[in-house]
């Protein structure tokens, strides 16, 4: 540890250790914070979730824990769909929509070893969404239900077999498959929902004989194992009792519903909740299961009508340390998602397509999240007041293990102030660095562009219509070369690594707002501080209050660090980081564009078949990788090869079309 990363680690822990509930690291851009968060993990020794806003950092902060923490199992639990349409209805135009949803098993799969890796006494960091605050199983029956199987103990395997199915998984002896399970003779061989490797249990009538760990692929056995425990196949699971009281007070809570809507006058409101909820109950009686089971979660769970639903949070153990790393975004998605939940099933109930106990099913709201918390670190270069206010102690890492200063900031007036920019950028062009330009508006943006290109300035337009990877593609040319300056909006704030900048300009900053306040300054300076030469230019015509907080909060630091840096003797270097490290994979995306155009001419239709198998593939070791933006490079290739199969099939005829297959 260097920099400030000693005293804060040192700080932090002794305040974890002194049962201060909020602490705030108040850390700057560069400056290492989510190496000082491992630290005092490592110092506390306590069960850790690190919770993020949004997939691409959660995933990040996944990968450095991981690195930090070679020897311990860092769980990852996201939102573990590709897609997600929540059910919904539209009175206006009389629309209802069907939820529908497809889940990314790669992604399921590490939720599902998170909440199990938190039973005790394993506790290891889990990086996690704020989805974590949506609903789950309850975590005794989760856990009640675990299947512990130890070689020499007496266990029929029919016993084992019927206490799997109960705990969601499926019986099939062709294919072995993640959440399945097979007999052969005395064997049976299951692969955990939340593991690679397959697992055989060896009978000698019933006594259990033999456990090995297997490669499912090749059958090569790994291991030899004592005992294991295994755990269930879904995140909702329950009793074959509470499913019964539960059909039950289903029942009830039907017939008084519809009492009060055919008082009401609402016949076509209680036709359809009747014959939806009938359905649905047929369906939990006869497989246990039914579309929209999570509904009836409230029921299932046996929990009394507004009480808080189970989510991960609760399976960590009391002592438990949060980590909330950038707060200033984290916290507000937080509060929104209880209100936003609540107005669409408000609607699906008053109109008769789900009974009242479905607003049980719903996200924590903010108060409750705030019960689930033992004790929390809040992390963020620009802490809201909501942290500030409620931290009992705040921690500030301000200087950076490169010994970088905060950029410097100039005001100048917004007359002439384009020929200006003309000239800065020239001269940082001279000394091949780069810069980023962000403007108020999209038309702004767009003119500017244009006008810097007809002056002959390599540069583009960074806005919200580009897609993900061709950003990400257009800031990977920006640091090789391929331009000189990125114009941007609200698209050069929080996440950007880019150590070529030397100078960020931004234009009409007296127009105080959502993008002109204190903390998207903050955040805008920022991308200039990994470059010795950083520099910060704010045209504006006055000085507002968001602007002076902002230059005075860079002064302070900037000022910390230069004593700092003169007191040891520190020389600020710049950040050299090769350019692949900005997105692994990406420079492959031009080559196979180039290839794929060349070969969709060439392939049959077979072959394009077996391209798009291996591409998916391909696509799944990528997401297992949390490589998401090679995952969804790979996507697309598929969609553009499944799309020309397509156009293929319309312009074959039948008989032509069958000859081909």
């Amino acid at each position: 540890m260097t920099g400030d990363q000693p005293q804060a680690v040192a700080r932090l822990a002794e305040g974890v250790r002194n049962d201060l509930t909020y602490q705030t690291m108040l850390g700057v851009t560069g400056s290492g914070k989510t190496f000082t968060m491992a630290n005092i993990v490592q110092e506390v020794q306590r069960p850790t979730l690190v919770m993020a806003h949004n997939k691409t950092l959660a995933a990040q902060l996944a990968s450095e824990f991981k690195e930090f923490f070679p020897h311990n199992a860092v769980e990852y639990f996201v939102s573990y769909y590709d897609y997600y349409q929540p059910e919904a209805y539209v009175p206006q135009s009389d629309t209802y929509i069907e939820k529908d949803s497809s889940v990314n098993e790669e992604l399921d799969k590490p939720c599902l070893s998170a909440k199990w890796e938190e039973s005790p006494p394993t506790g290891c960091p889990v990086v996690a969404l704020f989805s974590l605050i949506y609903g789950l199983g309850d975590p005794r029956d989760y856990f009640n239900l675990v299947a512990q199987v130890k070689v020499g103990e007496e266990q029929s395997r029919s016993r084992l077999m019927r206490q799997l199915v109960d705990m969601q998984y499926e019986r099939n002896d062709m294919n072995l498959a993640r959440g399945k399970f097979r007999i052969r003779g005395d064997t049976l061989e299951i692969i955990p929902a939340y593991e690679e490797a397959a697992v055989r249990v060896q009978f000698w009538g019933d006594e259990v004989e033999r456990i090995v760990q297997l490669d499912p692929l090749t059958g090569e056995m790994l291991a030899d194992m004592a005992e294991i425990a295994i755990y269930p196949a879904n995140h909702f699971v329950t009793s074959k009792d509470k499913l019964d009281a539960a059909v039950n007070d289903i029942r009830v809570e039907l017939e008084e519903r519809l009492a009060e809507l055919r008082a009401g006058g609402k016949i076509l409101e209680a036709a359809r909740l009747e014959s939806r909820t009938h359905y649905d109950l047929e369906m939990l009686q006869e497989t246990g299961f039914c579309s929209g089971v999570e509904n009836y979660s409230r029921h299932l769970a046996r929990r009394a009508a507004g009480s808080s639903p189970w989510t991960l949070l609760d399976y960590f153990p009391e002592d438990y340390l949060m980590f909330v790393d950038e707060s200033h975004m984290t916290l507000p998605q937080v509060r929104g998602m209880y209100h936003g939940d609540m107005s669409r099933k408000r609607t699906l109930v008053d109109f008769g397509f789900r009974l009242p106990s479905a607003m049980d099913n719903r996200p924590l709201n903010f108060e409750e999240y705030e019960d689930h918390i033992n004790q929390v670190v809040y992390v963020s270069a620009t802490p809201g007041p909501f942290e500030m206010k409620r931290s009992a102690m705040t921690v500030e890492q301000v200087i950076r293990p490169t010994g970088l200063l905060d950029p410097t900031v100039e005001v100048k007036p917004t007359e002439g102030q384009i020929d200006d920019l003309l000239q800065q950028i020239k001269e940082r062009i001279e000394r091949s660095e780069r810069c980023l330009v962000t403007t108020l508006t999209k038309r702004m943006a767009e003119e500017l562009a244009d006008y810097l290109s007809e002056m002959g300035i390599r540069n583009n337009y960074l806005h919200s219509d580009i897609q993900t990877l061709d950003r990400i593609e257009i800031l990977r040319d920006l640091r090789l070369g391929v331009f000189d300056v990125i114009v941007g909006i609200n698209l050069l704030r929080e996440g950007l690594d880019l150590p070529e900048v030397s100078l960020v300009a931004i234009l009409d900053a007296d127009k105080e707002g959502y993008l002109r306040s204190n903390t998207s300054l903050i955040q805008t300076i920022g991308r200039a501080a990994r470059h010795a030469n950083g520099q910060v230019i704010m045209y504006a015509d006055r000085i507002t209050d968001s602007m002076r907080q902002a230059i005075d909060e860079t002064n302070r630091r900037r000022a910390i660090q230069d004593a700092f840096n003169k007191q040891h003797g520190i020389e600020p270097q710049s950040i050299q980081k090769e350019v692949h490290d900005i997105t692994e994979g990406i420079k492959t995306i031009s080559e196979n564009r180039a290839r794929y155009q060349v070969v969709r001419s060439e392939m049959s239709r077979a072959d394009m078949y077996r391209v798009v198998k291996d591409l998916e593939g391909q696509m799944k070791e990528a997401a297992k990788s949390l490589q998401f933006e090679k995952a969804a490079q790979f996507r697309d290739e598929i969609f553009e090869l499944r799309r020309l199969l397509v156009l293929e099939e319309k312009v074959l005829t039948p008989a032509a079309f069958g000859a081909e297959e």
